[in-house]
Protein backbone atom coordinates (compact mmCIF):
# COMPACT_ATOMS: atom_id res chain seq x y z
CA UNK A 1 0.00 0.00 0.00
CA UNK A 2 1.45 3.50 -0.59
CA UNK A 3 2.12 5.57 2.17
CA UNK A 4 -0.40 8.08 1.26
CA UNK A 5 -3.45 5.77 2.18
CA UNK A 6 -2.73 5.19 5.87
CA UNK A 7 -5.02 6.39 8.08
CA UNK A 8 -4.24 9.17 9.67
CA UNK A 9 -4.91 9.59 13.62
CA UNK A 10 -4.89 11.97 15.99
CA UNK A 11 -4.51 10.89 19.58
CA UNK A 12 -5.79 13.13 22.79
CA UNK A 13 -4.29 12.95 26.13
CA UNK A 14 -4.20 14.56 29.48
CA UNK A 15 -1.49 12.59 31.24
CA UNK A 16 1.14 10.06 30.84
CA UNK A 17 0.25 8.51 27.23
CA UNK A 18 1.12 5.10 28.26
CA UNK A 19 -1.43 4.12 25.38
CA UNK A 20 0.03 6.59 23.38
CA UNK A 21 3.07 4.71 23.43
CA UNK A 22 1.59 1.71 23.09
CA UNK A 23 -0.53 3.03 20.05
CA UNK A 24 2.50 4.82 18.28
CA UNK A 25 4.74 1.24 19.01
CA UNK A 26 1.99 -0.87 17.58
CA UNK A 27 2.05 2.14 14.35
CA UNK A 28 6.11 1.69 13.94
CA UNK A 29 5.44 -2.33 14.22
CA UNK A 30 3.07 -1.63 11.63
CA UNK A 31 0.64 -3.40 13.16
CA UNK A 32 -2.15 -1.27 11.07
CA UNK A 33 -1.64 0.59 8.27
CA UNK A 34 -2.19 3.89 9.90
CA UNK A 35 -0.06 6.66 11.40
CA UNK A 36 -0.03 8.87 14.42
CA UNK A 37 -0.23 12.66 13.18
CA UNK A 38 -0.45 14.61 15.97
CA UNK A 39 -0.94 14.04 19.60
CA UNK A 40 -2.84 16.98 22.06
CA UNK A 41 -3.20 17.03 25.44
CA UNK A 42 -5.35 19.60 27.70
CA UNK A 43 -2.43 19.77 29.94
CA UNK A 44 0.88 21.23 29.40
CA UNK A 45 2.85 19.30 31.61
CA UNK A 46 1.12 15.82 30.20
CA UNK A 47 3.94 13.43 29.92
CA UNK A 48 2.58 11.83 26.64
CA UNK A 49 3.85 15.17 25.16
CA UNK A 50 7.64 13.96 25.74
CA UNK A 51 6.32 10.84 24.28
CA UNK A 52 5.19 12.42 20.85
CA UNK A 53 8.30 14.73 20.93
CA UNK A 54 10.55 11.51 21.24
CA UNK A 55 9.24 10.02 18.13
CA UNK A 56 8.77 13.28 16.40
CA UNK A 57 5.41 13.78 16.44
CA UNK A 58 3.65 17.42 16.08
CA UNK A 59 1.90 17.75 19.08
CA UNK A 60 0.01 21.04 20.51
CA UNK A 61 -1.68 22.10 24.37
CA UNK A 62 -4.95 23.32 24.42
CA UNK A 63 -5.47 23.79 27.74
CA UNK A 64 -8.96 24.25 28.79
CA UNK A 65 -8.26 26.48 31.83
CA UNK A 66 -7.25 29.45 29.23
CA UNK A 67 -11.04 29.29 27.70
CA UNK A 68 -13.93 31.13 29.39
CA UNK A 69 -16.64 28.60 28.08
CA UNK A 70 -16.47 25.13 26.87
CA UNK A 71 -18.02 26.35 23.79
CA UNK A 72 -14.44 28.28 23.23
CA UNK A 73 -12.50 25.50 24.44
CA UNK A 74 -14.34 22.99 22.05
CA UNK A 75 -13.79 25.05 19.22
CA UNK A 76 -10.27 25.79 19.80
CA UNK A 77 -9.75 22.09 20.08
CA UNK A 78 -11.19 21.36 16.94
CA UNK A 79 -9.38 23.29 15.21
CA UNK A 80 -6.44 21.83 16.42
CA UNK A 81 -7.37 18.62 15.54
CA UNK A 82 -8.51 19.45 12.11
CA UNK A 83 -5.05 20.98 11.73
CA UNK A 84 -4.02 17.65 11.10
CA UNK A 85 -6.93 16.46 8.50
CA UNK A 86 -6.88 13.02 10.74
CA UNK A 87 -9.17 9.92 9.36
CA UNK A 88 -9.54 8.72 13.08
CA UNK A 89 -9.57 10.46 17.09
CA UNK A 90 -8.59 8.38 19.47
CA UNK A 91 -9.11 9.25 23.03
CA UNK A 92 -6.56 7.82 25.33
CA UNK A 93 -6.64 8.87 28.70
CA UNK A 94 -8.51 12.01 28.09
CA UNK A 95 -9.87 13.49 30.90
CA UNK A 96 -12.48 15.90 29.55
CA UNK A 97 -15.98 15.31 29.20
CA UNK A 98 -16.86 16.17 25.46
CA UNK A 99 -20.32 18.75 24.36
CA UNK A 100 -22.72 16.98 21.63
CA UNK A 101 -21.69 19.68 19.29
CA UNK A 102 -18.07 18.61 19.35
CA UNK A 103 -18.83 14.78 19.22
CA UNK A 104 -20.82 15.57 16.32
CA UNK A 105 -18.05 16.76 14.40
CA UNK A 106 -15.91 13.53 14.18
CA UNK A 107 -19.01 10.41 15.10
CA UNK A 108 -17.93 7.66 13.51
CA UNK A 109 -14.14 8.59 13.49
CA UNK A 110 -13.83 8.93 17.34
CA UNK A 111 -12.89 6.16 19.55
CA UNK A 112 -12.45 5.99 23.54
CA UNK A 113 -11.02 2.95 25.64
CA UNK A 114 -12.69 3.21 29.22
CA UNK A 115 -11.51 0.65 32.09
CA UNK A 116 -14.28 -1.56 32.45
CA UNK A 117 -16.78 -3.42 30.77
CA UNK A 118 -19.45 -1.07 29.86
CA UNK A 119 -22.21 -0.79 30.78
CA UNK A 120 -20.96 -0.74 33.86
CA UNK A 121 -18.94 1.93 35.77
CA UNK A 122 -19.31 4.59 33.51
CA UNK A 123 -17.01 7.35 35.06
CA UNK A 124 -13.95 7.52 37.32
CA UNK A 125 -12.45 4.63 39.65
CA UNK A 126 -13.74 1.99 38.10
CA UNK A 127 -11.48 -0.98 39.16
CA UNK A 128 -12.50 0.36 43.03
CA UNK A 129 -15.94 -0.09 41.98
CA UNK A 130 -15.29 -3.82 40.54
CA UNK A 131 -13.83 -4.37 43.38
CA UNK A 132 -16.22 -2.70 46.25
CA UNK A 133 -19.19 -4.81 44.29
CA UNK A 134 -17.28 -8.35 44.37
CA UNK A 135 -17.47 -8.68 40.66
CA UNK A 136 -15.59 -12.25 39.65
CA UNK A 137 -14.78 -9.86 36.00
CA UNK A 138 -13.51 -6.86 35.15
CA UNK A 139 -12.17 -5.47 31.93
CA UNK A 140 -11.57 -2.91 29.18
CA UNK A 141 -13.72 -1.40 26.83
CA UNK A 142 -13.19 0.57 23.09
CA UNK A 143 -16.27 2.51 22.14
CA UNK A 144 -17.25 4.95 19.45
CA UNK A 145 -17.56 8.52 20.85
CA UNK A 146 -21.08 9.78 21.03
CA UNK A 147 -22.84 12.37 23.36
CA UNK A 148 -23.75 9.79 26.02
CA UNK A 149 -20.49 10.11 28.62
CA UNK A 150 -18.80 5.89 28.08
CA UNK A 151 -22.04 5.30 26.39
CA UNK A 152 -21.65 5.18 22.48
CA UNK A 153 -21.20 2.08 20.63
CA UNK A 154 -19.05 -0.55 21.92
CA UNK A 155 -16.48 -1.66 19.22
CA UNK A 156 -14.81 -4.10 21.65
CA UNK A 157 -14.28 -5.49 25.17
CA UNK A 158 -11.81 -7.96 26.63
CA UNK A 159 -12.40 -9.62 30.06
CA UNK A 160 -9.90 -10.80 33.08
CA UNK A 161 -10.26 -12.47 36.00
CA UNK A 162 -10.23 -10.60 39.52
CA UNK A 163 -8.04 -12.73 41.25
CA UNK A 164 -8.60 -12.74 45.14
CA UNK A 165 -5.24 -11.07 45.71
CA UNK A 166 -6.20 -8.17 44.21
CA UNK A 167 -6.41 -4.59 45.11
CA UNK A 168 -7.32 -1.61 43.38
CA UNK A 169 -3.27 -1.23 42.12
CA UNK A 170 -2.70 -4.70 40.71
CA UNK A 171 -6.17 -4.55 39.30
CA UNK A 172 -5.62 -1.26 36.94
CA UNK A 173 -2.52 -2.79 35.91
CA UNK A 174 -3.51 -5.95 34.62
CA UNK A 175 -6.40 -3.95 32.82
CA UNK A 176 -3.69 -1.48 31.50
CA UNK A 177 -1.70 -4.38 29.75
CA UNK A 178 -5.40 -5.22 28.05
CA UNK A 179 -5.65 -1.76 27.00
CA UNK A 180 -1.99 -1.90 25.17
CA UNK A 181 -3.44 -4.85 22.93
CA UNK A 182 -6.85 -4.09 22.07
CA UNK A 183 -6.55 -0.53 21.49
CA UNK A 184 -3.71 -1.01 18.54
CA UNK A 185 -6.37 -4.09 17.17
CA UNK A 186 -9.37 -1.89 17.18
CA UNK A 187 -7.35 0.71 15.22
CA UNK A 188 -6.49 -2.18 13.00
CA UNK A 189 -10.34 -2.72 12.05
CA UNK A 190 -10.83 0.97 11.46
CA UNK A 191 -7.52 1.71 8.77
CA UNK A 192 -9.01 -1.62 6.98
CA UNK A 193 -12.75 -0.17 6.82
CA UNK A 194 -13.64 -3.15 8.77
CA UNK A 195 -14.91 -1.43 12.08
CA UNK A 196 -18.07 1.00 10.99
CA UNK A 197 -20.39 3.07 13.36
CA UNK A 198 -23.30 2.61 11.33
CA UNK A 199 -27.55 3.55 12.03
CA UNK A 200 -27.57 0.25 13.75
CA UNK A 201 -24.51 0.75 15.86
CA UNK A 202 -21.10 -0.51 15.48
CA UNK A 203 -20.54 -3.25 12.92
CA UNK A 204 -16.96 -5.13 12.14
CA UNK A 205 -17.14 -6.77 8.46
CA UNK A 206 -21.12 -5.59 8.22
CA UNK A 207 -22.10 -7.42 11.03
CA UNK A 208 -23.83 -5.76 14.02
CA UNK A 209 -21.15 -5.94 17.07
CA UNK A 210 -23.00 -7.71 20.15
CA UNK A 211 -21.00 -7.78 23.76
CA UNK A 212 -22.22 -8.41 27.37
Amino acid sequence: MNHSSQTRIVVLISGSGTNLQAIIDAADAKQFNGEVVGVISNKTDAYGLTRAEQSKIPSQVVDHTAFNTRDDYEQALAKAIDSYQPDLVILAGFMRILGSGFVQLYKGRMLNIHPSLLPKYQGLHTHRRALEAGDTQHGISIHFVTEELDGGPLAAQEKIDILASDDEKSLAKRVQQLEYQLYPEVIDWFCEKRLKLTNKGAELDGNLIKLN
